[in-house]
């Protein structure tokens, strides 16, 4: 008797999910995506993804990976007008501590809409003979046992169920994943889970730029302070593709951004700790209404320490851990997910003996490290948790607090927190000899005292002339 053909089964055809889909294919005979929405042709916005019309960053260690999976997907994005930032020399950020200077490139993002980043990875990966796209079609539920998991239940769009045998299933189903609930019927423990919800609120529109300033302008950040004791109002204006500006206002309880265009720049210059992204935005022209989303939480469920878990199952992408968009780090974490599942597959080989725990342990090293960052800003804001920070955080922060004042004058300290910013390098470095003694002397060099924009820069976007 011959053994059956290797297959996977990968639930959600969002990136994280055709990321996935993308890491199976050489270990398998038959990838099969299941999407219960309809993907649209080229790029123009998915249902269901109500985030695609908000911010997006994809920071150089989820560059990387994308590169990895999809060899030239970056050069074409960026020929399809995608802008790569380099940071921090092409970015003018206020941090809680002060101005940043543009210090030399350590690391870089590229930028541009979600809906063009979806398309290039959708085309490619559907491209692949062994992935079959499956839409209007949905996982009801698991089948196998507490033991192992072989196969998935599926709801066709006429309501039909079926049973599709797999030798993988890989949840990639978002923020509104079943997976607890479907292990739970098969009698296996649910994992540990934290959230942490600021009550964050955020509002984007686009802009057209001013036509000097529509190559090589900066990133335009102003951060919240979690530690204010009030509302946390930040904003950020990325250069997208096409001339525009994408801008995301948000804010925290108490301190949300508008939903009307009306007082869409009221709020970046009166609501936010410095005016600049209100001043850039008055000058340029809106396009389009102010989109608003509210579906923020930080939600983490720790599948990965589950001392007794079924075999076959790996759950990744926003399933996994679900982070404040406003880090923009989801994207990243998605692409490097999948890079650790396909370096376990290599390793091990598909259907292996604890090839799920050691591929779910593998896909949790980024989204762990994406989740510290973002809770260790955002457990400080009012009613993020029950209990508030714990004193382990508050040491936490302090310190990295000490660290981010120390790198508005400290290029060296600079670049060691981008480094754990973009994901490239554990957050080890930070407590390196040479970066605790640093954080010991403090800046070297006074913060800027306002936006970092040089006077061509200014003059590009409309704005007097200010000091180079």
């Amino acid at each position: 008797m011959t053994e059956p053909s290797p297959t996977a089964v990968v639930l959600g055809g969002s990136l994280a999910g055709l990321l996935a889909a993308r890491a199976l294919a050489p270990f398998v005979d038959r990838v099969t995506v299941l999407e219960r929405d309809r993907l649209p042709e080229g790029p123009r916005p998915r249902r269901g993804l109500p985030q695609a019309r908000h911010a997006h960053q994809l920071w150089s260690g989820g560059g990387r990976a994308l590169e990895e999976l999809l060899p030239g997907v970056t050069t074409w994005l960026r020929r399809h007008g995608a802008h790569r930032q380099a940071v921090t020399a092409d970015i003018a950020m206020l941090s809680p501590q002060g101005w940043y200077r543009r210090w030399p490139e350590s690391h870089s993002m590229l930028l541009c809409t979600r809906d063009l980043l979806d398309h290039a990875v959708r085309t490619r990966v559907l491209a692949e003979e062994r992935v079959t796209l499956v839409e209007e079609a949905e996982a009801v539920g698991l089948i196998g046992d507490a033991t192992a998991v072989t196969g998935v239940r599926v709801r066709e769009r006429d309501g039909r169920e079926r049973a599709l045998k797999a030798g993988l299933v890989v949840d990639a189903t978002g923020r509104g994943s079943r997976m607890v609930g479907w292990l739970a019927e098969l009698g296996a423990p649910a994992p540990r889970e934290r959230v942490v919800d600021a009550g964050l609120c955020y509002a984007s529109r686009l802009y057209r730029a001013p036509e000097a300033a529509r190559g090589g302008f900066p990133l335009v950040s102003v951060q919240a302070d979690p530690r204010s004791g009030g509302p946390g109002r930040g904003g950020v204006l990325l250069p997208v593709e096409d001339g525009r500006w994408l801008v995301t206002l948000f804010g925290t309880r108490g301190g949300e951004p508008p939903s009307s265009g009306e007082d869409f720049v009221a709020f970046a210059r009166e609501g936010l700790r410095h005016p600049v992204i209100g001043d850039l935005i008055a000058r340029a022209e809106p396009l389009g209404e102010v989109s608003v989303s509210r579906t923020t939480a930080n939600r983490r469920r720790f599948y990965e320490r589950l001392a007794r878990r079924p075999e076959n199952v790996v759950v990744l992408g926003d399933a996994l851990a679900a982070l404040n968009p406003v880090y923009g780090h989801g994207m990243a974490v998605a692409a490097r997910g999948a890079v650790g599942l396909r370096s376990v597959l290599r390793r091990r080989g598909f259907g292996a003996p604890g090839i799920a725990r050691a591929a779910q342990r593998a896909v949790a090293r980024p989204a762990g490290a994406a989740w510290d960052l973002a809770v260790g800003q955002d457990v400080f804001f009012p009613g993020a948790t029950p209990d508030g920070p714990s004193r382990r955080e508050r040491i936490t922060a302090a310190y990295v607090d000490r660290l981010v004042r120390t790198a508005t004058g400290n290029g060296r300290v600079a670049r060691r927190l981008t480094d754990v910013m973009s994901l490239e390098r554990r957050a080890e470095v930070l407590v390196s000899p040479g970066v605790l003694s640093a954080a010991v002397v403090g800046p070297l060099r006074p913060a800027p005292t306002g936006p970092p924009l040089t006077r061509a820069e200014r003059r590009a976007a409309g704005l007097d002339d200010g000091p180079s």
